[in-house]
């Protein structure tokens, strides 16, 4: 189990992949064929609810497919783990947020974020956003954790836990290429002049990534390297002197 740091969250609650019912569920979803054998069967791509959740307004339950261009809320202690098109979804507790529509029903364009945090694992493909108030994130293929801050006005927390992110927040831009954990704070006001400023590796494990590549057939740069890196958010497998976080060199988007 890799070390992890908690910010206003709870050990049970980023070790939902531990839990007997989530295991058997995850079997079953393979064992039927995964997201393929749902959009085929036109079956439900969700893996495990729990708890109290809605999809457009009305009451989800485990049957519901979730489809781009639906709204999601979930409630206190609920967990929604789903598939969508190439990308796996864990949807924590107080999460409001809207899938958006990309070229087909399955293809997902934007993950727009209001409240609470997501883990998720995208496919390789078109660029693809995610959006909170404070952070907008353009992705291809890379796993990411996003947390909205509301105790902190809605400041915004982005980890690139691998893969290749293109961060911007305000007038700031910053090319995230990480192969271990890469973490951003999207500031609510200018931090030291900037809106865009490094972050340590908070309120995710690599296990929740595993398991979320696992259900939508990848694997994450950790397991194909063979070993893991340093957890302290700069994103390198190894620490090397003068290693800079990307934030450090932002430079102004052009007026």
């Amino acid at each position: 189990m890799t070390q992890h740091h908690l910010m206003g969250r709870t050990d049970k609650e980023l070790l939902w992949f531990q839990r007997r019912s989530f295991l058997q569920a995850a079997a079953a979803w393979t064992a039927m064929g995964g997201i393929a054998a749902a959009q085929a069967q036109s079956r439900s791509n969700i893996v495990q609810l729990t708890g109290d959740a809605t999809l457009n307004g009305e009451r989800l339950t485990p049957a519901h497919t979730v489809q781009t261009g639906d709204s999601i809320v979930t409630g206190p202690g609920s967990t929604l783990i789903f598939v969508l098109g190439s990308s796996a979804f864990h949807v924590r507790q107080n999460t409001m947020m809207t899938v958006e529509r990309g070229a087909s029903l399955f293809a997902v364009s934007m993950l727009r974020m209001i409240t609470g945090a997501v883990v998720s694992v995208w496919g390789k493909g078109n660029k693809r956003l995610i959006v909170t108030p404070t952070i907008t994130a353009g992705i291809r293929g890379t796993g990411v954790y996003t947390e909205i801050f509301a105790n902190q006005d809605g400041r915004g927390y982005f980890c690139n836990c691998y893969g290749e992110v293109e961060m911007r927040a305000g007038a700031d831009m910053a090319i995230s290429r990480a192969s271990y954990h890469q973490a951003f704070w999207g500031e609510v006001a200018p931090k030291n002049g900037r809106m865009l400023t490094p972050a340590k590796a908070i309120n995710h494990t690599d296990e929740e990534l595993e398991y979320l590549a696992r259900l939508a057939g990848q694997r994450t740069a950790w397991q194909i390297a063979g070993h893991k890196g340093v957890k302290d958010g700069k994103g390198f497998m190894e620490d090397k002197p003068g290693q800079m976080h990307p934030a450090e060199m932002i430079g102004k988007l052009p007026v």
